[in-house]
């Protein structure tokens, strides 16, 4: 097992990486500074068929726990669910010296991490991601769930107690889920570790190779990426944007393809080609695209917008994302691999350049 450390000014918590380490989520909880009198797990239905009897098995011997299962998915991330959250919790008994517990992937994490935040004025939480996607969502404390205007409209900064990540979870992950996450593995390389954007190039041609010491290796890497920049910016207000590289588009394709139609990862992937793209045309240097597309089609990820998608409407998805500023839409771009810089780009200059992206100019 490998622990890093996460440190931000509201709190530091450990991320433990490792093989068959949920046997240690007892410990984990030990280790913390709560002492629950009862703990709820947040989960999904695809999850809950997996794990959550393992788990219950596992906190059950020395807790009262509760569950609640909501639907897989993007859309599960709704006012609705979120209400239904409180109401489980307070129909359970719940109060503020309770330990809520997120089982699943992003959805999951995001949705009960924001129930946390919320429930009572907040009470602690702990991550067990079951996604190679959950590597960048578990760590770093933005919890939220989606309005139809916009994905994590309605949401907080809340960091978890600690996030227990076992990879043998990640097992029954389909290969387009596993590829979902490592997109956010390769962003995580693009702007802050050029040597360990090298490093996947060399060592990972399929997702079928990302496993056991690649994996865990690739988990870490990526966390501690993530981990730094946190740490010098817990809420976004400079250096934490960076972590959206690739999101500005690829929010916009989910929302204009409907949550649910294409996965996070596949999206971020196109919206990092279209960042790349604009980079070159802002900086005039040259960031070796088709090395970086051909490292994305051997992996299976698009590398296109879909045709179906509309101008005018992934424009208006972009300039209502919240990273928008005075109407104005900011993009994280590169100077260099591992150099990245936010821009804000006026509407006739990114109107031209995703003209010209999308017919393959």
């Amino acid at each position: 097992m490998e622990t890093l450390k996460v440190t931000t000014e509201s709190k530091s918590y450990p991320v433990h990486v490792g093989q068959g380490i949920i046997t240690r989520l007892l410990s984990c909880i030990d280790e913390t500074n709560v002492k629950p009198n009862k703990l709820f797990i947040i989960t999904d239905d695809t999850v809950a068929k997996l794990y959550l009897r393992q788990i219950l098995n596992i906190i059950g011997q020395k807790y009262e726990v509760g569950h609640k299962v909501i639907p897989s998915g993007e859309a599960a991330k709704s006012f609705d669910n979120y209400f239904d959250c409180h109401t489980e919790l307070l129909t359970f008994g719940l109060d503020r010296s309770s330990l809520l517990i997120a089982l699943g992937g992003g959805v999951v994490g995001d949705l009960a991490g924001f129930v946390a935040a919320t429930f009572m004025r907040g009470i602690p939480f702990i991550q067990i991601p079951t996604t190679l996607l959950a590597h960048d969502s578990a760590v770093g404390g933005k919890v939220a769930i989606n309005h139809p205007l916009g994905k994590n409209m309605i949401g907080s900064f809340y960091q978890p107690e600690a996030v227990l990540y076992d990879i043998d979870f990640l097992s029954s992950l389909p290969e387009i889920e596993k590829r979902s996450g490592y997109a956010e593995v390769i962003k995580h390389a693009l702007i802050h570790d050029a040597t360990f954007f090298e490093w996947l190039v060399l060592n990972v041609d399929t997702i079928g190779e990302l496993k056991d010491e690649k994996l865990i290796y690739a988990i870490t890497s990526g966390i501690k990426v993530k981990s730094e920049i946190v740490s010098s910016d817990e809420k976004e207000s400079s250096v934490r944007a960076f972590l959206n590289f690739g999101h500005t588009l690829g929010h916009a394709i989910e929302a204009e393809l409907g949550y649910g139609n294409i996965t996070h990862g596949d999206a971020v992937a196109i919206g990092m080609l279209f960042a790349l793209y604009v980079s070159e045309e802002r900086y005039d240097i040259d960031l070796q695209i088709p090395k970086i597309t051909s490292l994305m089609t051997s992996i299976g990820f698009p590398t296109e917008i879909p045709s179906k998608l509309s101008l005018d409407g992934l424009i208006k998805r972009m300039k209502n994302d919240k990273k928008s500023v005075t109407g104005m839409v900011r993009f994280v771009l590169l100077k260099e691999i591992g150099t990245p810089a936010i821009e804000p780009i006026e509407d006739e200059t990114l109107r031209a350049l995703l003209s010209k992206f999308m017919k393959g100019e």
